[in-house]
Formats: structure tokens, sequence, C-alpha cells
């Protein structure tokens, strides 16, 4: 017995040896103090310290438990202490990028407040003028609010005065409605070529009239992404242009505070060059984000052959990019008449519905057995019970199909949300309105009758246990903050900091440790990275921020006031304010 005691003790001490020559190897490239908010466990999500090494976090606790992994006059030490908060990147759920950020390159950006005047004599002239010095073989822009514009929407005569020659394509701010001149209308076959009516219907969406009953160059929701898809887009929008996009929209990110975003549309000038772009980035290793991309297919488009196309776009995955998802519109917005409701508007109408809920149903089914999660814009309650419904009948639990934006659900829909793993991007960046919007809804008949002011919930995701991400939806000009900390005030106060309004819809608003939440791990989840990302964990890859600010305690009315001093991704600096 002795021999074998002793035995045992020369083993133990072997193991104790071999165990600190162990710690000695895992001495950190980096080591950060402060006060860190890990996004983990809801009970314990503060840190003191965590250590990197090779990009991944190798320890996350307190002070006295990182000091062990420093190697003196090696190991970088950032002491925050006091500074502001250290925090896992955040992630962007939804965002339109790519557009925002091509339209600096192949067209215009016009002002909400511009007015149609201004429009014709100015804004479309420039236009023509950029397009035509760059030979360009289409005239771009967006931006144009339909409020602002809608004693004179422009019909193609007055866009054919200005130019009559160049396919002339303007969106507007929300992304829903677009204005065309004659000669994009005929290559689309909404006009003959004799001037009288081509095409006058096309489902899940709806192409202007003049009193005559010809086309008039007004598209809503799905006739303007049908029209778009006649571009000469190739040519509109190029690999070389879609790459240095890229270099604008990660110093956009980084110094943002995002090293994760889901794009709202992966190939929106109907060719894959985005798609491309990324790869080649990421695989020469000058990608410093996380990018998912949906394909979306439009309800005019044969199923069958978009699928197929959507997941042959899966052969652009690289280790950051993420072609894994398709993007549908099942309805339009609701403050423009064209979500799907219910009750219906007080005009008697119930909005426009893309696409019927057993082909929702069977989309959804096919995409799933494909590994393609359905990311699906929804706004109206009954659409979002529709989506519901094809989510449970159709999909796969383990897909984490996803509705974005949600402005209105109906109560039994949250627990057949939780029930079936159904996800959510929420538009809390609409979470904001000026003192007496709703009575304004209400008297314009712009909602149905009680959620005029209840709209964009998020708290009750919380409650009902169902994954939820925040997104900006940019470029979609609602006066609403890109950057995370600007949503989050929204999250938690319901008020937009340049607005002088009362806080809207108080029940849904979130607490500031939600918000953190949902734009880190709750982003990380639906991306399907969160054993990588979206937390401050050991075995992770350190993507984190110092925040000039402690956004969980200073004044709420000053969240949005936060910024990265600092964003690392994967354990390396890459901004510096």
């Amino acid at each position: 017995m002795k021999i074998y005691r002793k035995l045992l003790i020369a083993l133990v001490l072997v193991l104790n040896l071999f165990a600190c020559a162990s710690a000695e190897v895992q001495k950190a490239d980096l080591v950060v103090y402060g006060k860190i908010f890990t996004s983990e466990s809801e009970n314990n999500q503060l840190a003191e310290a965590f250590a990197v090494k090779d990009g991944k976090y190798i320890y996350v606790g307190d002070k006295v438990g990182a000091e062990a992994f420093i190697d003196a006059g090696k190991t970088e030490v950032i002491n925050y202490d006091g500074k502001g908060l250290v925090m896992p990147g955040c992630g962007n759920g939804h965002a339109h990028y790519m557009l925002g950020y091509a339209l600096k390159t192949v067209g215009v950006t016009i002002d909400m407040a511009e007015t149609p005047d201004n429009f014709l004599a100015k804004i479309v002239p420039d236009a023509v003028k950029k397009a035509r010095a760059s030979n360009a073989t289409a005239v771009f822009g967006q931006g144009w609010n339909l409020m602002s514009f809608q004693d004179h929407i422009p019909p193609r005569q007055e866009l054919d005065a200005i130019c009559s020659d160049i396919p002339m394509y303007f969106l507007d701010d929300e992304c829903h409605k677009a204005l065309a001149n004659t000669i994009l209308l005929v290559k689309a076959g909404i006009l003959n070529e004799d001037g009288t009516a081509g095409m006058t219907k096309l489902r899940g969406g709806a192409i202007g009239l003049d009193t005559d009953g010809i086309p008039n160059g007004f598209l809503s929701e799905q006739a303007q992404t049908y029209v778009r898809a006649f571009l000469d887009n190739d040519n509109l929008y190029t690999l070389d242009m879609a790459i240095a996009n890229i270099a604008e929209i990660e110093h956009h990110m980084l110094s943002s505070g995002y090293t994760m975003y889901t794009e709202g549309w992966g190939n929106y000038f109907v060719n894959t060059n985005y798609y491309k772009a990324l790869q080649q980035l990421d695989e020469a290793g000058k990608l410093h984000f996380i990018a998912g991309l949906p394909y979306e297919i439009e309800s005019w488009m044969d199923m069958d052959e978009a699928l197929t196309r959507a997941a042959a776009a899966k052969k652009f995955a690289s280790k950051r990019v993420l072609p894994n998802w398709i993007k549908l519109l099942v309805d339009g917005t609701v403050e423009s008449g064209t979500g799907l409701v219910e009750p219906v508007y007080p005009d008697g109408h119930q909005g426009i519905a893309n696409w019927e809920e057993d082909e929702l149903t069977e989309i959804t089914r096919k995409a799933n057995e494909k590994g393609l999660t359905i990311h699906v814009h929804v706004m109206g309650n009954k659409g979002v019970n529709r989506v519901v419904n094809a989510f449970v009948n159709g999909g796969k639990d383990e897909m984490r199909n996803t509705l974005v934006h949600v402005r209105n659900v109906d109560e039994p829909d949250y627990q057949r949300m939780t029930d079936h793993n159904i996800y959510v991007s929420s538009g809390v960046t609409w979470h904001h309105n000026i003192t007496g919007a709703a009575d304004y809804m209400r008297e314009h008949g712009m909602a149905p009758a009680g959620q005029e002011a209840e709209s964009y919930p998020f708290k009750s995701f919380f409650d009902n246990n169902i994954n939820v991400s925040i997104h900006s939806d940019y470029p979609a000009l609602s006066g609403s903050p890109d950057d995370p900390f600007g949503i989050m005030e929204i999250a938690v106060t319901g008020v937009l900091c340049s607005e002088k309004g009362e806080p809207w819809w108080p029940e849904e608003l979130a607490t500031r440790e939600q918000a953190l939440t949902a734009m880190t791990i709750g982003c990380a989840r639906q991306m399907f990275i969160e054993d990588e990302r979206g937390s401050i964990k050991t075995g992770k890859y350190a993507d984190f921020l110092l925040l000039n600010k402690d956004v969980l305690t200073c004044p709420a009315n000053e969240i949005h006031d936060a910024k990265p001093a600092a964003t690392y991704f994967e354990g390396q600096k890459v901004f510096s304010r």
C-alpha cells in the first residue's frame, strides 16, 4: 500500500508540474482590465478582466486571475478601468449597406425632405450628368419621400423631358416604391414601344396608371423590384465597385462598433458581385467583419429556378462570409398602406400580400431542405401570422427562420414563435415618433384601429424567450440612427435624441442589458455563430469594443453619445478613434 501511495503522490506531482508548464505556455498576447459586459449569463454578465491569445479569449474573470496570463514585456496590457465599458462587438441584424454605399458610386442620394420641383430641376439633371460622365448605362437614385411627393409624383413624361435615352430609376426612402422613365418601362414590358399599355398587373406589386390606363412610371412593392431587374446591372454595379464599397462599409461598421451584420439583400443588383467581392477579400485576409448574405427571391420569379440560384450562391462561402439565407418580402409597410393587417385599414383595404400562405410554406420547406434559412420582411400582424404559419408547417425548427422588422404581432403568435424556434430581427429603430404622431396616423387612416401608437414591439420578444437581434435597415431613411448605441437609446427610452417626442409604446421598452444582449449574442445566434462570436467567453474569437462611455449607467438620454474608442476583431485592433 505504501508503494502505491508513493506512486500516487509522484503521479500527482508530475501532473502538477505538467499543468504549471502548460500554464507557462498560455501567456496572453493581450490582457484587458475594466468593467466588462460579457453578454453571457443573465445572472453574471460582468467581468473584471480577460486575456487573449492567438485571437481568442483564453481567460475571462477577475483581475487577480488575469495576472497569471501576463508575460512581462511581451503581453500588451490595457487598463480601461473608469474610462467606459468594454463589451463584445455588436451585430446589425439587417442592413442594406451594399445598396447604401453603392449609391455613392452608381447614383445619387435624395434627401427625404426634397420637393418634387427641386427633384426635377436639380436632382435628376445632376444624376444624368453623373451617369453620362461615367458612361453609365442607367441613372440610379434613392431617397425621395412619398409624403413630400404626394401632391406631385413626377410621371415618366417629366423624367423623359430630362433624359429619354438612358433608363432612369429612382427608389424612395423606404426602398418600396420607385419612379421610372419610359425607356425603362418599355424594356420591362410595362409599356409597349408604341406607348400603349403593356403589363399593368403584377403579383405583389402595383403599377401606377394615368387616367387613360397607361403606366405612368410609379411603381410599388414587387413592381419596382421587377422593373429594376431590367437595368444593365452587371455594368451598373461591377466587381471592382463592390470591392471598393466594402472598404467603406468596413470602416463605417468598425467605427460604429459593428463586427458582424446580415445584409438585407446580397443580390440587389441582380448579380453576385457583392458575394464575389467579400469572398475575395476574406481569402486575401482583408475582411474584418462577419457578413451574412441572403439571396432575395421575388414573388414574380419562378420559385424553383430562384431557389436553385440561391443555393448556388453558397459557393461563395468562406470563413467570414456566410451566404446561408433566402430573403423574402411578404408585405410592404403599414404606414404606407401596404402592410398586411387585421383589422383592415379604415378605408377597407388590407394591404399587399406578395406570397400566399401555401407558397410561403412550400418555399420554406424547400429552402430549409437545401440548408438555407428564411429571412423575411414582414410588418403587419396578419402578415406575421401568415409567416409564422408557414414556418411552423413547412420549416425546420433548427433552421432559425427569421422575421424582420415586425410592426405588430397577435398575442398567440408569440408563443408559437417560442415553440418553433422562430427568430426576430426587430425594427426597434422605428420605436419612436414625434408627439402627436399617433393622432396624425389615426386622422389619416394610416394604420388599423388600435395600432396607431403600438408599433414595433421589443420587450415582448424577451418576455416570450424569443431570440431577438437589433437592426438599422440602413439606408431606409426613417430618421433613425445606423449606429448600435443610437438604436439602443431608442430601445431603452422610446425616444430618438434629435426628436421632441414622448416615449413611444412604453410597455415595450427594454432594459439596457436586454438591448445589449440583442445587439451582441442575439445577432450572433441569428447568424449561427454564437459558438464563436457575440459574447466574451473563453474559446471565442476576441471581437470587442472599448467604449468611451458606460452605457449601463450613464443617463439614458446620453447612450447615443457612446462610440468605440477602439474596435478589436479576432484580437487585433482594427479601428482606433
